[in-house]
């Protein structure tokens, strides 16, 4: 079973095609978002692992609740669900470019890339506890991966 990550620059450059694939009027399959808040909302999430965003703290069972979800999707390699919450950070309820948006996100990708390639990923995540370079990798995929099949690319 393979298991895609953005430390693969084969599957990175899989990611990097299917935002330039993606256009402001794709018609998503579930959710409230369009396309130009999607990648919007893709570039905040891709901001953690940079430790540009820092998301406020949450309550012991949800942190446990992500610890338990971050394992099950390494042994299951699954995806994420439809419509699941999100921190109110990464919520964005509002009209943005798509172009600026898509642009922002290919930026933000090469910057998570070096910070890859440096090492310099960050040893814990609010939600998700502990994470080693392999979490950061595969759980970013995953990611995006949903949020481009959102919208059929």
């Amino acid at each position: 079973m393979v298991k895609k990550t953005l430390h693969n620059k084969v599957f990175f450059d899989e990611i990097k095609t299917r935002i330039s694939n993606l256009s402001a009027d794709s018609e998503k399959k579930w959710g409230k978002m369009n396309a130009a808040q999607m990648l919007y909302h893709c570039d905040l999430v891709l901001q953690i692992p940079l430790q540009k965003i820092e998301l406020q703290k949450i309550n012991y069972i949800f942190r446990m609740i992500g610890i338990i979800t971050k394992k099950e999707m390494h042994i299951f390699n699954n995806g994420i669900p439809h419509n699941m919450p999100t921190f109110q950070k990464l919520i964005v309820n509002f009209e943005c470019s798509f172009e600026e948006a898509r642009n922002n996100l290919l930026k933000t990708l090469d910057f998570y890339w070096d910070s890859f390639e440096k090492q310099s990923l960050p040893k814990e995540h609010i939600l998700f506890g502990n994470m080693k370079e392999k979490d950061w990798g595969f759980l970013e995929y995953k990611h995006l991966d949903h949020h481009l099949k959102q919208f059929n690319v």
